[in-house]
């Protein structure tokens, strides 16, 4: 299997997340559902590979925002990365991930839901709940609440279409952390909005979740 993971490093990293660990994370986890993730040293120069030739079979990403006021991405790197958001390329998307193409709209169609700028934000880093609200699909099938050290992203702009898997309670509300998305133009989005630090990766239900949705869209 061709994996590839778009993974925070140069520009694509940001002071709050620590990328190494969580990349480092994934990766181990993937491994242990038997899928060895390639990640290049370069984002913006992966993506405008991606424009021609064969697509990869599955692809995490696991970036921040660049915030070096250059195009997101650049502007050679467009064209590969809309071809991958029409492709029918499964997609493992994680945590801040959600901000990181907020502007475009190719992103937000092909994630489900977006980190929306003055609505989103999340409480403080520490405990957090987490309710599986849908335990009938593949990924959740027997898989309990749980709580883990990690952020809460809250109030994400999320479509009616997409499958909730794991959600949260904010202030009295309910607030979606991870969900199954069928894409417009064919594949299946992942995304899991958990996953701040190597502290979430240390929970055993998180590590299975992820591992689950690894097979899930590596099937």
């Amino acid at each position: 299997m061709s994996a590839v993971l778009l993974g925070g490093s140069g520009r694509w990293t940001d002071p709050w997340h620590p990328f190494a660990e969580t990349n480092a994370a994934v990766t181990a986890l993937a491994a242990s559902a038997g899928v060895a993730l390639e990640q290049p040293e370069d984002v913006d120069t992966a993506l405008a590979a991606l424009a021609t030739g064969p697509l990869p079979s599955l692809v995490v990403v696991d970036v921040g925002l660049p915030r070096d006021d250059r195009p997101v991405p650049l502007t050679d790197a467009r064209a590969g990365f809309h071809r991958l958001l029409a492709s029918d390329v499964p997609l493992l998307v994680l945590h801040v991930a959600a901000t990181s193409f907020a502007d475009d709209p190719h992103w937000e169609r092909a994630l489900g839901g977006v980190w929306e700028r003055g609505t989103t934000m999340h409480p403080p880093f520490g405990p957090a709940a987490v309710r599986v609200v849908d335990a009938a699909h593949p990924i959740t099938a027997g898989l309990t609440d749980f709580t883990l050290e990690d952020e809460r992203y809250t109030h994400l702009r999320v479509s009616p279409s997409v499958r909730v898997l794991l959600d949260h309670e904010h202030e009295g509300e309910r607030h979606p952390l991870a969900w199954v998305h069928e894409r417009p133009g064919g594949g299946t989005t992942v995304y899991d909005a958990l996953g701040h630090s190597a502290a979430s990766f240390a929970s055993p239900e998180h590590r299975a979740f992820l591992t689950r949705a690894v097979t899930f869209l590596a099937r």
